[in-house]
């Protein structure tokens, strides 16, 4: 079987480049900030600082040219166990985290119309989450040209809802409703501001900005990286940065603070005040985008596992592939289960705070590699080089960002931390400990092979040297 396809990766990157979160956050990012003001300037500055870690990505992407993004770079630098503790995180939390969020929101805007008065209950919007998640998974079982399709299509719907928004908001402000922005009103606080709120308004942020290092995990397939990795950050970021400021100052030209703190589905609301018979053109158009949002994370997933098990930390059963329609079942699956057991358990905004948390945590760690390698290793060939002064800004943020979240949110970011330390000693146990029982080995083969036989997979054998173990050395 050949490896897992690719075609049409640039369509599901771009999908996620303008992201689902922009739905999702601004509620957070305002709750936390405190201010109108405020809250834009955090919209802006995160879309700075996205741009700072995406140039220090492309250099990476560029020095070590191999697909898997974060975990790959990390693995490279640092060796096993930090490559190990990135990978064992993404698949525990991050990608499953902001499934479940995005198939929350996807919910939350189709059935906020049938529920003006109230919330939608738990129930409904877990089991249609859930549905969502599970007929995804399936399309993206059966065929890699269905998904992709399925994201050109619906990023149609994330531009649309983006695109009316901001122009329907451009013709209030030129009426004139914009009391919300004078900047005499902007910076009333609603609470004292302090450096753990502002940091939790970051984190609310991110997570809408979070896909702009998805490139990267397809670096071994992009077409002259030294030129396009550049060019796509050159482009993107400002791009949806702009779209994401004037997405808020639309919705402050339709809703007072209060009324957009008190929504369950903001766009929703912002349809209802302004689009009149039309407002339902809103909750449809996001409902597309969610939905797009949750297939291109599935693609996206079961790349990074197809990494982790080519590299021995994980599985091989979750590098195989189905036998004719060259889908990576079994990675899908487990992000499947993952996704709607989290779903069960947590609330949308406590779990954007929660992966964001060790998202940051880990961009940190692979930017922090990338002067590591500068030192170790300064004849390298790096086709593209940043001033030192962009990753070190970036790690001053990051180490700010993060001690004032964990100092504002201890449970739900020291959880995070907790869960991924708990991978430690599972890479001592099941990487690092090459000696097992004889026992040990057979039951995973009887595992192995059972998956193959129900998921009708096999290992891809485009390159032999997949077929054996490998465990990248850290760098001398």
């Amino acid at each position: 079987a050949p490896p897992p396809s690719t075609n049409n990766v640039n369509s599901v990157h771009e999908g996620n480049i303008i992201g689902s979160g922009i739905f999702i956050s601004p509620k957070g990012v305002l709750e936390h900030a405190g201010s109108v003001g405020l809250s834009l300037i955090v919209w802006v500055c995160g879309g700075g600082i996205c741009a700072l870690g995406s140039l220090c990505y492309a250099e990476l992407g560029v020095t070590i040219p191999k697909s898997g993004g974060d975990y790959s770079y990390v693995t490279e630098i640092f060796g096993g166990l930090v490559g190990f503790l990135l990978l064992w995180s993404a698949v525990l939390i991050m990608y499953p985290t902001t499934l479940a969020v995005i198939a929350l929101t996807f919910s939350n805007y189709v059935l906020q119309p049938a529920f003006q008065n109230c919330l939608p209950p738990f129930i409904a919007t877990r089991l249609l989450a859930t549905i969502c998640v599970l007929f995804l998974t399936w399309v993206n079982c059966s065929s890699v040209r269905w998904a992709t399709r399925i994201q050109d299509i619906f990023t149609v719907g994330k531009l649309l809802a983006l695109v009316l928004i901001i122009v329907v908001g451009l013709v209030q402000i030129f009426k004139g409703h914009y009391d919300a922005l004078r900047p005499s009103v902007a910076f009333e606080f609603s609470q004292d501001p302090s450096f753990g709120q502002i940091a939790l308004a970051f984190l609310q942020a991110s997570f809408a900005y979070s896909g702009w290092n998805f490139l990267n995990y397809v670096t071994e397939e992009v077409v002259e990286p030294r030129r396009n990795l550049p060019l796509a950050i050159y482009i993107s970021i400002p791009l949806v940065t702009l779209v994401y400021t004037m997405t808020n100052i639309a919705y402050f030209t339709s809703m007072t603070p209060e009324e957009l703190l008190a929504s369950n589905a903001v766009a929703v609301t912002f349809g209802e005040k302004l689009l009149g018979m039309f407002s339902w053109v809103m909750p449809i158009s996001v409902a597309l985008s969610t939905f797009g949002g949750i297939n291109g994370y599935l693609f996206t997933s079961s790349r990074l596992c197809f990494s982790g098990a080519r590299e021995g930390h994980l599985p091989y059963l979750l590098a195989m592939i189905h036998l004719k329609n060259c889908t990576p079942i079994p990675a899908l699956l487990v992000c499947c289960i993952a996704t709607v057991l989290i779903m069960c358990i947590g609330e949308t905004h406590n779990l954007i705070n929660y992966v964001s948390f060790i998202n940051y945590l880990s961009y940190g760690v692979t930017i922090a590699g990338l002067l590591y390698l500068r030192k170790k290793r300064p004849n390298l060939a790096r086709p593209i080089k940043v001033n030192l002064l962009v990753p070190i800004t970036y790690l001053i943020f990051w180490a700010l960002l993060l001690f004032c979240s964990l100092y504002s949110e201890p449970v739900v970011c020291g959880l995070g931390m907790v869960i991924m330390l708990t991978g430690v000693p599972v890479y001592f146990v099941g990487v690092h400990w090459k000696e097992k029982p004889k026992w040990i080995y057979i039951l995973l083969e009887r595992v192995t092979y059972m998956g193959q036989k129900l998921c009708y997979v096999v290992f891809p054998q485009a390159d032999s040297s997949e077929t054996e173990p490998l465990t990248a050395k850290a760098i001398d």
